[in-house]
This record gives C-alpha cells, structure tokens and sequence, in this order.
C-alpha cells in the first residue's frame, strides 16, 4: 500500500519549486506524505539552506535527509521538464527503480526526447498533477 511519496525534481528557479509543491499539495490532500526536499529538510539552519556557498556539513545533511526519505518512501513522483531530465532526479529514480519501487513521471504536457535508459524505469508518465492520483490507485 502507498502512503509515503517522494517528491523528485529540478529545483532551479521559484517555477520548479512552486510546481513541485502544487504536486505535494495534491498528494498530501488526498492523504499521502510526502517528502519534498526543498520544503522538508530537518537539522540545517535556515539561513544556510538560502545561501549558494553551503558548508559541506549542510551538503552532507541534505544527502542524508534526502536518501533516507528515499528509503522510507513506498514510491517517488518526478517532475521530468526541462531540455533533460535534471541529474538529480535521475539518480532519484534510479534509487527508487533499484529499489523495486514504482516512479510515476510528470512531464507537464511537454514533449520532448528523454533518455531511454530513464524512461525506462518509469512505470508511467502524466502530463499533470490531477492525472497522478488515478496512476497511483492503479499500482496500489
């Protein structure tokens, strides 16, 4: 059964982040926890988090509150916009496929060449967030 999500993305301008957190929106209000890395860090000073210059302590305590929710979470939800699949995201679900969990993929109508090995670890793509809900209930 499907209760905890992670959320997975670009987090490179407000636009990204204000996505991701509309998919958050949909999932939590429709009961799921969610893990969104921007929002739910835990242990790093706020002030830190804002900078560009983070300590390699703050950097080693992101991966960690990062990886663990991976492991904890019954499935990931990626956004998968831009010219490529952002690097980031794509270590997040192949953690996630390695793990023999499913990865459902928004790509927000855009339509775009993606790499095959990525895709391929996809269980299905969406084009938006009021489509994810319906795909999850099919793998659960």
């Amino acid at each position: 059964m499907i209760k905890k999500i992670y959320i997975a993305g670009p987090l490179f301008n407000d636009h990204e982040k204000s996505y991701l957190e509309e998919i958050a929106n949909e999932l939590e209000s429709n009961g799921f926890e969610c893990f969104l890395p921007h929002r739910d860090q835990t242990g790093i000073d706020d002030d830190e988090l804002k900078g560009t210059d983070m300590s390699q302590k703050t950097k080693d305590k992101i991966f960690q509150n990062d990886l663990e929710a991976l492991v904890h979470a019954d499935m990931t939800v990626a956004l998968i916009t831009g010219q490529d699949i952002d690097s980031g995201t794509c270590a997040e679900i192949g953690h996630t496929f390695a793990s023999g969990k499913p990865v459902v993929a928004i790509d927000a109508g855009e339509r775009r060449y993606r790499n095959l090995f990525v895709e391929g670890m996809l269980n299905v793509t969406v084009n938006s967030v009021d489509q994810i809900i319906s795909e999850i209930e099919k793998l659960n």
